[in-house]
């Protein structure tokens, strides 16, 4: 149970001053690329800020020219990447280890979190082995299940491999949902540790509702608008979406049906369901009001870990359909602050996002419900959890349970 103002005030009050760490995180992604582990990985970041911990970010470089920015305790390290095949606008970073023992060498972190698991992530996983830093690493992403949208399924099995021994040499693996911790446990990941997401429910707000956007989509006052907001690519199952609303349009023909995201599977989406609006890519305020300005949220993907849509939305005050999974499975209490659906149940999911076309009050009643689940979700309280397995990762006795683990050398 999240603690109150009061008590956390007392607590504060009385223990001794937190000690300010050295972090290093490391991560292939970051804003402004645009995708839920760049997102989360800056709430981290900001929220240890204001922490009064001393950061070092380490990321390869977005585009050519691209300067480092420091900040007092805070600075960039930019590092070599190449972009990501299908996904032109992310980089993957290259092979670094010898550049980063010369970093860490100069400037010794306490601590090393490695939010990605590329080239680069390897990399500091291997120089922080090197030099006996603590290391605690996100699980953020299933690669493994994006395999079998790309035709390559073939590859699941060598990379869950590689991902369980890249885990596996953490002194702590952090995963969102025990939903995806039990997962991984089954397949051989140890050490793991469930920290939530929050969602800014300052930015992502009800009140961002705008008439004059909706407008530009053909929505009346009392036309019901169904969102969705993500890439379009294969792995997020957009033809069940698609489906999905061709359903809530045979009882209600004036739906909208507004898409917010690009990818490669626009153009076959926009020629199955034409009358779609296609919103492109939104960001701050402008993709709050995108939100706002919905009445539901039809979310189809089964490849997230977790899922930052489905908060943003929850806390826009929106009637969510999903799978039972991820965040959904964990956030929403099916037929009272959203309505889940069995894993890969296309036809289900499109039978309950009917429910959804011609109940007006009730899409009111399940988006305010919603609204009120977000509101407990405050980053201060994740950031809070990251600290704590910073410092449980520095003991001697988790460096012991690592397998590379030796004696630290002394720091000269």
């Amino acid at each position: 149970m999240p603690l109150s103002a009061k008590e956390s005030f007392v607590i504060d009050l009385y223990l001794p001053p937190r000690r300010s760490l050295r972090i290093a995180t490391v991560t292939e992604t970051y804003p402004p690329e645009i995708n839920g582990v760049a997102a989360t990985a800056a709430r981290v970041v900001e929220g240890l800020r204001e922490r009064g911990h001393e950061l070092q970010l380490i990321r390869p470089r977005q585009a050519g020219g691209e300067a480092a920015s420091s900040s007092g305790p805070y600075s960039e390290v930019l590092m070599r990447g190449l972009p990501i095949p299908r996904y032109p606008q992310l980089k993957m970073g290259l092979p670094s280890k010898r550049a980063l023992v010369q970093l860490w060498t100069a400037q010794r972190p306490d601590v090393v979190h490695i939010v990605t698991e590329g080239p680069l992530g390897w990399s500091a996983l291997q120089a922080a082995a090197h030099l006996r830093l603590p290391v605690v690493s996100d699980f953020r992403t299933n690669f493994h299940a994006y395999s079998r949208h790309y035709g390559v399924a073939w590859l699941r099995k060598p990379i869950m491999g590689y991902l369980r021994k890249f885990h596996n040499r953490t002194a702590c693996t952090m995963v969102p949902t025990e939903a995806l911790r039990d997962e991984l446990a089954d397949a051989g990941f140890k050490r793991l540790r469930v920290v939530a997401r929050g969602v800014d429910t300052r930015l992502f707000d009800p009140a961002r509702r705008s008439e004059a956007l909706r407008a530009s989509w053909g929505a009346k006052p009392g036309t019901l608008v169904a969102l969705c907001v993500g890439r379009l690519a294969p792995e997020k199952n957009l033809g069940t979406v698609i489906a999905a609303a061709e359903a809530m349009r045979s009882l209600n023909p004036d739906l909208k049906l507004v898409l917010v995201g690009d990818g490669p599977e626009q153009p076959a989406l926009m020629q199955r369901f034409p009358a779609a609006v296609f919103a492109g890519v939104r960001r701050g305020t402008d993709l709050a009001a995108h939100y706002a300005s919905a009445d539901a949220f039809l979310f189809a993907s089964v490849t997230e870990t977790f899922g930052n849509v489905v908060p943003e939305a929850m806390a826009s005050g929106l009637a969510v359909v999903a799978y039972d999974y991820a965040a959904a499975g964990q956030l929403i209490r099916s037929g009272d602050n959203g309505l889940l659906v069995p894993v890969d149940d296309a036809d289900d999911f499109c039978r309950t996002a009917q429910r959804l076309a011609g109940d007006p009050v009730f899409v009111r009643g399940l988006g305010e419900r919603a609204r009120a689940k977000a509101a407990g979700m405050d980053w201060s309280q994740i950031v809070q959890q990251v600290e704590t397995e910073y410092l449980d990762a520095m003991t001697p006795s988790a460096a012991a349970t690592r397998p590379d683990w030796r004696p630290a050398l002394p720091v000269a």
